[in-house]
């Protein structure tokens, strides 16, 4: 059965760190484009970045570019998101998914092109 689990959310600090992970099962994680999105209260979801198959090739919201980083662990079946310098407006729920489209600097990520997704791990940045 395909899943996708994110966990490692959390409350933190502005100018702290956290690292969302995204577990799958049901496929293996190298052979996608995996998107990371947010949604705030009140907000669209948004996306944040997403990290190719082969290559790696990784994207990143303006937003996030500079403080956020994205990985894979193909032993583990696992991408993660490492967040830097988290600032209250940094405050959503995260949700991974697997995609059907590519990831690299100049391809947009969009949501439509996802549909596979996971429950979301909240993270509040707040002092």
């Amino acid at each position: 059965q395909l899943q996708l689990a994110e966990s490692g959310g959390g409350l933190v600090q502005p100018g702290g760190s956290l690292r969302l992970s995204c577990a799958a099962s049901g496929f293996k994680v190298g052979n996608y484009v995996i998107g990371w999105f947010r949604q705030a209260p009140g907000k669209e979801r948004e996306a944040v970045s997403c990290i190719g198959t082969t290559d790696g090739r990784t994207n990143f919201a303006d937003s996030v570019k500079g403080r956020f980083s994205v990985s894979r662990d193909d032993a583990e079946n696992t991408v993660y998101l490492q967040m830097n310098m988290l600032m209250p407006e940094d405050t959503a729920v995260y949700y991974c998914a697997r995609g059907s489209t590519f990831c690299g600097a100049s391809v947009p990520i969009r949501s439509n092109q996802y549909h596979y997704w996971g429950q979301g791990t909240q993270v509040t940045v707040s002092s």
